[in-house]
C-alpha cells in the first residue's frame, strides 16, 4: 500500500544525525568564513567565485538542515516527506545555480567540474524526492545518498574557499 511506504521509525535516526552534524558543520563554516573574511576582506569581497561560493554553502547546509528538521516532523506519509526533501533542495539548487551564473558574469572563473558535479548532486536528491512522492520508497534511498554526497561537496567547496582566500591573502 502508497501510504505505508515510509516509516519514520526507520529513518528517524538517520535524518537526526545528518541535521545535528550538519548544524554543526555550518556553525564552524560559518566561524570559518568570518576568519576568513576577517583577514582578507578584500579577496574575499571582490572574488566573486569566493562570494558565491561562501552563499552557496551556507544555502545549501541550511537547505540539509532544514528538510532534516521538517522530516522528524511526526505523522507524515511518504508525499508530505518528499515535499520536505523536494522544497528546501530545489531553493539551494536555484541559489547554487544564480551563484555560478554571476560569477561567470562578473568574469571570475569557477571550476566548471564543480558546476557539474554539485548540479547532479542537487538534481539526484531532486528527483529521489520526486519518485518518493510518487510511492516509491527507493526513492528516499536515493535522495538520502544525494543528501548525504552534498554535504560531503559543500564541505570541500568550504576548505578550497578558506584556502583560496589564505592563498591570495599570502601572495
Amino acid at each position: 500500500m502508497l501510504a505505508a511506504i515510509y516509516k519514520p521509525g526507520l529513518w528517524n535516526d538517520f535524518f537526526f544525525m545528518v541535521g545535528g552534524g550538519v548544524a554543526a558543520l555550518t556553525g564552524l563554516v560559518f566561524v570559518a568564513l568570518s576568519i576568513a573574511l576577517s583577514t582578507n576582506v578584500e579577496g574575499m569581497t571582490k572574488d566573486a567565485t569566493h562570494k558565491y561560493r561562501s552563499i552557496n554553502t551556507l544555502a545549501g547546509l541550511t537547505s540539509v538542515f532544514v528538510s532534516c528538521g521538517l522530516v522528524l516532523m511526526p505523522g507524515q506519509s511518504h508525499v508530505a516527506v518528499g515535499v520536505e526533501l523536494l522544497t528546501p533542495t530545489a531553493v539551494a539548487f536555484t541559489i547554487f545555480l544564480y551563484g555560478f551564473r554571476r560569477a561567470f558574469q562578473f568574469g571570475s572563473t569557477p571550476s566548471k567540474e564543480r558546476l557539474v558535479i554539485g548540479s547532479c548532486l542537487y538534481l539526484t536528491e531532486i528527483a529521489g524526492a520526486l519518485a518518493l512522492m510518487a510511492g516509491s520508497i527507493a526513492g528516499l534511498y536515493v535522495a538520502a545518498a544525494a543528501l548525504v554526497m552534498n554535504v560531503a561537496f559543500m564541505i570541500s567547496a568550504a576548505w578550497l574557499l578558506v584556502v583560496s582566500v589564505y592563498s591570495e591573502r599570502a601572495a
